[in-house]
Order: structure tokens, then sequence, then C-alpha cells
């Protein structure tokens, strides 16, 4: 396994190899920069075929972490943590979860873990009874995904605005791949506003109930690319942007809450040749970690205030990738590195 001339090191900081032979936890917390502040960024756990692909997708999600709270405005660094195991396991859980927490209090508060994908707001709670590094706790800012979905929801707005030239999403077909915690609510304010939805998701359960409440019309998952729509939120795993899937689209914006949603960076570039506006992921689905910002004193409205500034900030990368002639998620890059530079100078 190769680590420091990886595709995805980046410069990375710290990359914590996890084992606990007792709970038989596996996991991988990866600290990309902390120029900004101690490292953010929640804990994944997730049946990776490979240590390789579980080190890929840690290195690029903890970089993300690092340039989403750098545009975000947090004075946050970036991280992540990706736990080796079955989502759906329960047996044992809370031992797994107190060897993890374990694990994050030996970096000594560079980084502080919350929920992800797999992983829940409990399970966090177990892993505070170990270490004082933790984020999103029930009680003080609690669940980060109704505002994950929030500022996806205002992102897509962004979009319609810079794209179609209109301030809401009434009548537009949207496509929104992944209907889990984050991806239920964006398609609860898609429905309050007019949208028409087409969905897709491995869960029969979740597909039937979003189908019942919002309207929508579910397909099978490989079915989502090819949607005659608007609009394709990817918001399950990423890398959903690929070679593949291009060739098959129709919308003519993409934007959603998934993290990692270009396979490879040549894939923005290409999404722009096509005419297909992409909504940079770190920006649009920032909304969760705002609202974990808030976490000391909390103040929910506080919090909607700062997540409704995504926004701005994305017409701002759209604006500036048109008078440059170049992909959003390049414009994006740039900004977030020269944020993070000016703190390390």
């Amino acid at each position: 396994m190769a680590v420091f001339n990886h595709p995805a090191y980046d410069g990375h900081e710290q990359v914590v190899f996890c084992h606990d032979e007792a709970s038989g936890l596996t996991a991988i917390i990866a600290v990309h920069n902390t120029h900004l502040g101690a490292a953010f960024g929640g804990c994944r756990m997730w049946n990776y075929h490979s240590d390789d692909e579980a080190l890929t997708d840690v290195l690029r999600l903890s970089k993300g972490m690092t340039y989403k709270n750098a545009l975000a405005g947090l004075a946050m660094g970036g991280g992540k943590a990706v736990i080796i195991a079955d989502p759906s396991r329960t047996d044992n859980r809370e031992a797994l979860f107190r060897a993890f927490g374990k694990f994050v209090n030996k970096l000594g508060g560079s980084y502080y873990s919350a929920e992800d994908v797999g992983t829940s707001p409990a399970d966090i709670k177990i892993a505070s009874e170990e270490t004082p590094y933790v984020a999103g706790l029930e009680g003080k800012s609690g669940d980060p995904s109704p505002f994950t979905a929030l500022g996806t929801f205002l992102g897509i707005k962004a979009a319609v605005k810079h794209q179609f030239k209109r301030d809401n999403v009434k009548g537009l077909k949207v496509a929104v791949q992944g209907i889990g915690h984050v991806g239920y609510h964006l398609c609860r304010h898609l429905y309050q506003e007019g949208a028409e939805l087409i969905i897709t998701d491995i869960h029969q359960q979740a597909l039937e109930k979003v189908a019942q409440e919002f309207n929508a019309i579910s397909v099978v998952p490989q079915e989502i690319y090819g949607q005659d729509v608007d609009i394709y939120a990817p918001c399950a795993l990423g890398a959903t942007i690929n070679d593949a899937t291009l060739r098959l689209l129709k919308a003519k914006i993409v934007a959603g809450c998934a993290n990692n949603q270009l396979a490879e960076p040549r894939h923005g570039e290409q999404l722009k040749q096509q005419g297909i506006l992409y909504a940079p992921d770190y920006v649009i689905n920032a909304g969760g970690i705002i609202n974990v910002s808030f976490e000391h004193n909390y103040d929910v409205k506080q919090a909607t205030a700062k997540v409704e500034q995504i926004y701005d900030t994305l017409l701002t990368i759209f604006q500036k990738a048109d008078e440059q002639n170049r992909p959003t998620a390049e414009i994006a890059d740039e900004m977030a590195r020269n944020i993070i530079n000016h703190a390390a100078g």
C-alpha cells in the first residue's frame, strides 16, 4: 500500500492506521491540514473492498474537508476517518466506537470526529466517552443532516439562478441519487418548492417512503444517470461523475450533497465542455460542518444564517468560472488554497 506517493496524498500532515484486536476495529484517520485550526471531519463506516480503497477514500475526503472548511469561512482544518466494517453491524458496536474514541484521543486534539455515512450521533456519543475531541452530539449542535440538506438545496437554487436565470425550482425535474439522511431532507425541500423528483437508492424501504411522501418516481440505480431531467443531484457515495456516466447525463446542472463527486479532476473540465454547470461538492455540502462549528453556545439561527451563505459563495464561483473560462471545480480549489496559504503565511 503506497502512502507518501499515493495520488491523493497531497501533503497530508498525518495518516494514522488504527487496529484494536479486542473490538475488531480497523480504521484510518487522515489529518490533511491544520493551518486554519484543528482538523474537523466525520467518521465514515463502510464495507470497503480493500485497504487501498479505504485509504483512497479517507485521503480524498480529508482534503475535501480542508477545502470545505476554508471556503465556508470556518476556523477549522480538514480531516476524516474511515472504519472498515459493515455499517449495518450491530454486534459489539459500543466496543468498536469506544476503541475508535481512544485512537482519536491519542491525537491530542489535532482531529475532531463527527458522524458521517454509516455512522450516527449515537455512535459518536459512545466515542465521546473516551475522548472530548468529537462534535455533532445530541443536545448540542445535533444531527447535521438537515443543515447539509438545506445548504445543498440553496446551492441547487444558486445553480438554477446562474444556469437558467430563475429564482426557484418549480416545475424543474431533479434526479436524486441516494435518499439517506441528507437526501431525504433535500427531497423535502425540492418537493415543497414544486420540483418533480426522480429518485434511486439501494434501500427499497427508503424509496417507497420518499415516493409516497414527495410524489417521486423511483428507478433502479443504474438508470438514474440517463434520466431526462434538468438537475442531477448525487447524494450517495463519490465518483459518480466518470467516463461512463458523463456519456449518459442529460441534465444541465450537477449539484448534490455527495463528497468527491468527480472520479478525476479532468471530469470537471468534461462537464464544462458538455455545457453542464457543476456545483463543487465541498462547497454545496458544507451545511453540516457549518452547523457543527456552532457547537459551543449553540444558536440555530446563527448556524442557519451561516449555511445560507453557501448560495452567494457558489454564485461567486460560477461567475469567476465564466469570466476565466475555467471549470468551477478549479476555481473553488484555487479560492480554497488561497485562504489556506494566507493562513499558513
